[in-house]
């Protein structure tokens, strides 16, 4: 209980102030998609696997979803099974085409992954093959019965596993329409290991529109722990705010990785709504004054 309260105490304190309007920069534009694309091709597959769920905070455009799909073939497995959540965050009209070749992988985890995420897309072909390996009906050749599939078939039921199950089906985190949802990114700050109690409270406080909350993460961003610069990050793109751009801005040169692929990510996912809108106000002003 004490420990809960200083998470409450910490995210309700800082001084409150409004929020300067900030204009996306040019250069910072193309600072984060050179981090994404560096990232996406490192020789580090955490680097990679970050990148991967770093991008499902971005919108299903180009080139992000081509970069996306093409990780699918990654030689990595934990960044192939990082992609399938990804892509499921993302939900465009190619999302369903591409898990079902994935489905087909022969790597027993992939196909399983992209089984399961069939399934959540309530896409027959999932339900056909989770129906399968929980009746035990496909064969051990066919490479869905291996200890890999069971293992993972053993973790859909563990409390962290059900929990961001939860999370996925929760309000807080239903998906907005053009924009990705964001919890391959969410999942991937909280299967580390040395997460902290704070980060979670961050991330499940994202959605909270108050002013407390808004200046908790922006403090947060300069945390020296990195799960909670991280989550900082992930709850403040998500916010669809494009004034914070300012505030991602400098944490596209943090030291940690897991934290300036997010900063990169959401910066372009905010300077595309900034644009959007943007254009909005243009074609109304046009339209005002025929």
């Amino acid at each position: 209980m004490r420990s809960f309260l200083v998470v409450l105490v910490f995210l309700t304190s800082g001084v409150f102030g409004q929020t300067p309007v900030s204009k996306s920069s040019p250069a910072s534009v193309d600072r984060a998609r050179s981090i994404i694309d560096d990232s996406l091709k490192d020789k580090n597959p955490d680097t990679r696997k970050h990148a991967v769920q770093a991008l499902s905070l971005i919108s299903p455009r180009e080139p992000y979803l081509s970069q996306l799909e093409v990780m699918l073939d990654d030689k990595d497995v934990e960044v192939r099974l990082a992609t399938i959540t990804s892509l499921v965050d993302l939900q465009s009209k190619r999302t369903i085409v591409t898990l079902q070749k994935a489905l087909d992988s022969d790597v027993p985890e992939v196909s399983f992954a992209a089984a399961k995420a069939l399934w959540t897309l309530n896409e027959p072909a999932g339900r056909e093959a989770l129906i399968s390996v929980l009746s035990g009906e496909t064969k051990t050749s066919s490479g869905f019965i291996t200890k890999q599939k069971r293992d993972a078939l053993r973790m859909l039921h563990t409390p962290k596993t059900m929990f961001l199950f939860a999370l996925r089906q929760g309000a807080n985190f239903a998906p907005v329409p053009g924009l990705g949802a964001g919890v391959s990114s969410l999942q991937g700050i909280l299967s580390d290991p040395s997460v902290s109690g704070r980060a979670a409270t961050a991330l499940l406080l994202s959605s909270d529109p108050s002013p407390e909350v808004l200046q908790a993460l922006q403090d947060a961003l300069a945390d020296a722990d990195w799960s909670v610069r991280a989550a900082a990050v992930h709850s403040i793109a998500l916010r669809n705010d494009p004034a914070m751009t300012a505030e991602l801005g400098p944490l596209l040169d943090d030291k940690k990785e897991a934290v300036r692929v997010r900063a990169a990510a959401g910066y372009l996912r905010l300077e595309a709504i900034e644009s959007t809108r943007g254009k909005t106000v243009t074609r109304r002003s046009a339209a005002a004054k025929k």
